[in-house]
């Protein structure tokens, strides 16, 4: 059966009135330390219980009160990274933890990234702008690789030239430990089959070095 917006919509009302939240983890409790009682803590906290409960795409988004673009440093890119780092950077290694503790880890793709990275160089004095040629990203749990850094850019950070795994190649990757065939998940578009990776142009692949 076919779900729509609003059936989407109550049964998120139902997850998160239900017994999935019976309410904040305890001060003091392993949990709270290893995630913290701040903003994104308690949203990490929020997903591992989702995930629980049987979701199957959970977002976790950075803290509202630092706007709709918290990484997008054009400038004073030092004091803003210092000030939004320290709020997630405990809290995602916790998820992480606190996922594999549970067992979850194994089934759980977890996904830490942005869309591009920042150019090695300034950018209004004290800023940067975007770099398409170069960014890195986190992959736990759900058959990658762990302890495990892929690819290198050059000396200046400006551009991957060794074992560099393209935008399409990202999701081919994703889908296939997912179970799901990138080439043949396929939609009508304009009266075309699409895919999400559009191989044929792409050239998007699995990158199996990624996997355990």
């Amino acid at each position: 059966m076919r779900r729509t917006p609003a059936s989407a919509c109550d049964r998120a009302r139902c997850l998160l009135s239900g017994k999935i939240f019976p309410g904040r983890p305890s001060v003091g409790s392993w949990i709270s330390h290893a995630l913290g009682t701040e903003n994104f803590g308690t949203r990490c906290w929020m997903a591992r219980r989702l995930v629980e409960a049987g979701v199957r795409f959970v977002q976790v988004l950075v803290p509202v009160k630092f706007g709709g673009a918290p990484w997008d440093h054009h400038e004073k890119i030092k004091p803003g990274l210092e000030q939004i780092r320290p709020l997630v950077d405990r809290p995602t290694a916790g998820l992480i933890r606190d996922l594999k503790m549970r067992g979850l880890l194994d089934t759980t793709i977890v996904l830490w990234t942005g869309e591009f990275g920042r150019l090695p160089i300034s950018q209004k004095g004290d800023g940067r702008d975007h770099n398409r040629n170069a960014f890195s990203l986190l992959l736990a749990g759900g058959g990658f690789k762990s302890g495990y850094v892929h690819g290198r850019t050059d000396e200046f950070g400006y551009k991957a030239i060794d074992a560099r795994v393209s935008c399409p190649d990202l999701p081919a990757t994703i889908l296939h430990q997912l179970g799901l065939d990138h080439d043949r998940l396929k939609y009508l578009h304009h009266g075309r089959e699409e895919s999400l990776t559009d191989s044929p142009t792409t050239h998007a692949r699995v990158v199996q070095e990624l996997l355990s």
